[in-house]
């Protein structure tokens, strides 16, 4: 019975997740205290010299349910993508404008999408959006932006009754222009009815799945990708958090599967090959069996080892490289949001990058965790050499909500923006004035 208890769990979660806005605005309310570089001042504490500005919350029907993707436009506009509710249907394309006095004024571009994600401007200079089970693309400018949308990539796997809820796309460009799409793995951990791995290939479970990989598909020109694909790498649970560094390497953030403790398993940063299996469903951490699965089926010293371990569950949902004026302290680094709901969870961090993308390391080291603490990662295990800036985004009653950070994106002046999704807002990093 135990065993059943968790997805029940699961699902309720989402449920409330899926409730109108207004039924929730009250209790994940921002205060705002004092001024952020012209934006009203959360109380979330930070990093020296940072702070956090709200740029809007929903409370109303106005604006999207549950605010994902951003991409800044040409004079000052941005595009927003909103998951609406885990269900098909129910997802939106915003146009987020500023009016004279500051106040954001929403426009629903297109409707009726299926958890919409991940929103690029592509090789060709469109715009481009992944939903649960195709890529489209759409003009923001153009009269009837809906009359626009057209699929690019069709047929993707469509994940929405899957136990694991891993129905999100996501995507990112190659520098030849194809198109690295996520496929998320079909179950948390590949488990039978009676909690036993799947050893039989059953439920897209063996190493020939076709899903828990990304994907490549080729660039065809003027806006057109092949439908077919091929697997660019394999063993991946979640790969939502995905980035191109400049030199070529791609980084994947790892969200690893669900154990009930609290301190294990640990999430990665992976450098993903051509043909690299990086464990799932068979090893976590650097190279232990998960429950169920023995050192000889596993073979863990045969997969990809992470680059970096993260802390466990801190579910890393978008990995970007800043490189804007605002704070050139954190040129070239990685920055990541780290969303999920446990104790270590709750941060944006900047970690310090070589010269080819690739986190800097640390051996062991420890990681913080809320309410105060920190915890050690394991011995011998690399973990990312940075800092937090937003070392005090826990909840606190009648202030802040805990963090949510979703999508991370840098403005035109080098502030850096981010989505929260279960607070249904959209906020800003800005430069911390101090007055003389």
């Amino acid at each position: 019975m135990r065993r059943h208890i968790r997805p029940l769990l699961a699902l309720l979660a989402l449920a409330l997740l899926s409730l109108p806005a207004g039924a929730k605005a009250a209790s994940r309310a921002y205060a705002v205290d004092g001024d952020c570089g012209g934006r009203p001042a959360t109380t979330v504490r930070m990093a020296p010299g940072y702070c956090l500005g709200l740029i809007w919350q929903g409370a109303g029907t106005d604006g999207p349910r549950m605010p994902r993707g951003l991409l800044p436009l040409p004079g000052g506009d941005w595009l927003v993508t909103d998951l609406g509710g885990w269900e098909a249907g129910r997802g939106a394309v915003w146009r987020l404008s500023f009016g004279a006095d500051g106040a954001a004024r929403w426009r629903r571009l297109a409707q009726g999408l299926s958890m919409p994600h991940t929103v690029a401007r592509g090789p060709d200079g469109r715009i481009y959006v992944s939903e649960m089970n195709r890529i489209l693309t759409l003009d923001p400018d153009a009269a009837d932006p809906a009359a626009t949308v057209r699929t690019v990539i069709g047929d993707l796997p469509d994940n929405r009754l899957h136990d694991n809820r891993h129905p999100l796309s996501s995507f990112v460009f190659d520098g030849d222009g194809a198109l690295l799409v996520n496929v998320g793995a079909p179950s948390d951990r590949c488990l039978d009815v009676r909690g036993r791995p799947r050893t039989d290939g059953s439920g897209g479970c063996a190493d020939s799945a076709e899903t828990a990989q990304v994907r490549r598909h080729a660039y065809l020109g003027n806006g057109r990708w092949a439908e077919d694909s091929t697997v660019f790498a394999s063993g991946l649970r979640n790969s939502i958090a995905l980035v191109r560094h400049r030199s070529g390497t791609i980084l994947q953030g790892e969200n690893s599967v669900d154990l009930t403790t609290p301190d294990h398993p640990y999430d990665e940063i992976n450098v993903l090959r051509r043909g690299g299996h990086y464990g799932w469903p068979y090893c976590v951490d650097l190279t232990t069996p998960l429950p169920g699965w023995s050192a000889a089926q596993a073979r863990c010293d045969r997969r990809d080892r992470p680059v970096a371990l993260l802390p466990p569950h801190a579910a890393p949902l978008d990995l970007i490289y800043y490189e804007g004026a605002m704070f050139p302290e954190l040129r070239g680094r990685l920055l990541m949001s780290w969303h999920g709901y446990r104790r270590a969870a709750g941060r944006i961090v900047a970690a310090e990058t070589d010269a080819q993308g690739r986190p800097l390391t640390d051996i062991g080291g420890r990681y913080a965790i809320y309410p105060r603490g920190a915890l050690p990662y394991p011995a011998g295990a690399p973990s990312v050499r940075g800092k937090a800036l937003t070392p005090g985004w826990d909840a606190v009653a009648g202030r802040q909500p805990r963090g949510s950070p979703v999508v991370l994106a840098v403005a035109a002046d080098g502030s850096i923006w981010v989505t929260d999704d279960r607070s249904r807002a959209i906020l800003r990093i800005a430069r911390l004035e101090i007055a003389d």
